[in-house]
């Protein structure tokens, strides 16, 4: 059972039957899904944060046909030699690398403030505590927490400290320089190198970076999968709509999927 705390009061919460309480009595529904949603209204910035049902149905199919596998076990790969109990994945998604990660783990809560991602995921894996939360403000207790994982997701630098046992790691995934480079040429024509490396100078004050590692791997993907990537990445939205529409017609794309792995460790206070 995970060490969630109340995210109006900020006091343990405690599992009753379906319905997780506090002693100031507040309480949060298990809903029918299995997750239990503990973000407030003053946390959103709109009515429905976080990625649309669309972008979270494309990403569940284009993940479930293992086009990101190789990524999905060198993450498996690292975190294992760990040993961790308990891992807080942030930004979770549908839910398809939290699953991954209870090979590594044996408490796993996935956090996301998009209510269809969550939802999905808390049908598919119900062996996994699912959260509909903020990462700016984490439901979990101080110091309660071997791992924390941000696979494309936000880095609450402060947060991510305070919820850690003093030796706990964060592992942080980001798209490495060359990520989809074809795809994005074909968008934009332009393309910029991403630059994956350059949060670790925030999270300098808090954690010390243990390893760095670049997955690459080669992607050809069917026409069925490239719309399904081009509609769970946010930064298509930015293309023209005939550039996405004309890379759309291809019956088969190839391109690169290249990532980098930063594995940090807390640092004494």
């Amino acid at each position: 059972m995970p060490s969630l705390i109340c995210p109006l009061c900020r006091h343990p919460l405690q599992k009753e039957a379906k319905t997780w309480r506090c002693h100031d009595g507040h309480s949060f529904d298990i809903a029918r899904e299995g997750y239990v949603n503990l973000l407030m209204v003053q946390q959103k910035k709109s009515k429905e944060p976080g990625d649309s049902p669309e972008m979270v149905q494309a990403r569940r199919e284009f993940l479930q046909a293992d086009n990101y596998a190789p990524l999905r076990e060198a993450v498996t790969t690292l975190l294992a030699p760990l040993n961790a109990k308990v891992l807080l994945d942030i930004g979770c998604g549908e839910g398809n690398y939290t699953q991954a990660l209870t090979q590594v783990a044996t408490d796993v809560t996935g956090l996301d403030i998009a209510k269809p991602a969550i939802q999905l995921a808390a049908k598919k894996f119900p062996n996994i505590t699912w959260l509909v939360g903020s990462s700016a403000l984490l439901p979990m207790a101080d110091d309660s927490v071997d791992i924390v994982t941000s696979l494309f997701s936000p880095i609450p630098v402060a947060e991510m400290a305070r919820v850690l046992h003093s030796d706990g790691f964060i592992l942080i995934v980001r798209p490495a320089d060359t990520h989809l480079w074809t795809v994005r040429e074909a968008l934009f024509g332009e393309v910029r190198a991403h630059q994956p490396d350059k949060f670790l100078e925030e999270l300098a004050a808090s954690f010390s970076l243990i390893s760095q590692q670049e997955v690459r791997f080669p992607l050809v993907l069917a026409q069925s999968s490239l719309k399904q990537l081009l509609a769970m990445t946010p930064y298509v939205w930015k293309a023209k709509p005939e550039h996405r529409q004309a890379l759309e017609l291809h019956d088969s794309f190839s391109t690169e999927a290249a990532f980098m792995m930063m594995l940090l460790r807390k640092t004494a206070m």
